[in-house]
């Protein structure tokens, strides 16, 4: 099945690079990160790479791989490069698709183009990866109400972190939205770790 889903954060270091990991490697998806500011020690396709136990031909070239770890519209003023939304256009490929972005959905592509905007273009199913953590019902509220307002299809919530029944359950009821399940900080993290925590705790029959 053609599958394709876009992975976005309520905000940086969310968790969504890890998400995305597991969920490609349990549809056996390619993975695709458009724009990657940041490349040491390594960048978020590399990460997948060695968390996912997906095949190298699975893991697609960013369209551009920038070098400070910034939002993509200053670091590719560093880089002298400049960031063209008309090529940024999902592949095509056999199978499902996994598509990170770059941080959350208000991050500048350019000064005058957001991440968001690249969204409604797209109008694929998002996944939503949000904390656990204590502001996480405010940062989600707003990502939602975001992608609501621009008519941007919700695939659901995917939380990291402890469990924090209350702040779930708070952000699903108000936030009127899909709970896909949790990934728990993992104090091993690794491919194999990674596959039987997303096995523990994600249904699959959600990504059908």
């Amino acid at each position: 099945m053609n599958r394709r889903f876009v992975v976005s954060g309520t905000d940086t270091n969310a968790g969504k690079t890890v998400f995305s990991a597991a969920l490609a490697g349990a549809l056996d998806a390619h993975y695709w990160k458009p724009i990657q500011s940041g490349v040491a020690p390594e960048g978020d396709k590399e990460t997948v790479s060695r968390l996912s136990g997906l095949a190298p031909e699975r893991i697609l070239p960013e369209r551009y791989r920038l070098n400070a770890p910034l939002s993509p519209h200053r670091s590719a003023e560093l880089d002298g490069t400049t960031i063209d939304p008309a090529q940024l256009v999902p592949p095509e490929v056999g199978g499902p698709l996994v598509i990170e972005g770059a941080g959350g959905l208000m991050v500048p592509i350019t000064r005058q183009f957001l991440q968001i905007d690249l969204y409604a273009r797209w109008q694929l199913p998002i996944i939503l990866v949000s904390r656990t953590t204590l502001g996480t019902i405010n940062h989600t509220l707003l990502s939602l109400e975001a992608l609501r307002v621009r008519k941007i299809p919700l695939h659901g919530i995917a939380f990291i972190g402890e469990e924090n029944s209350d702040n779930m359950r708070t952000i699903a009821e108000m936030g009127e939205a899909r709970v896909l399940g949790r990934l728990p900080h993992l104090p091993v993290l690794n491919a194999h770790s990674l596959r039987d925590a997303f096995a523990a705790h994600f249904r699959m029959e959600d990504y059908a």
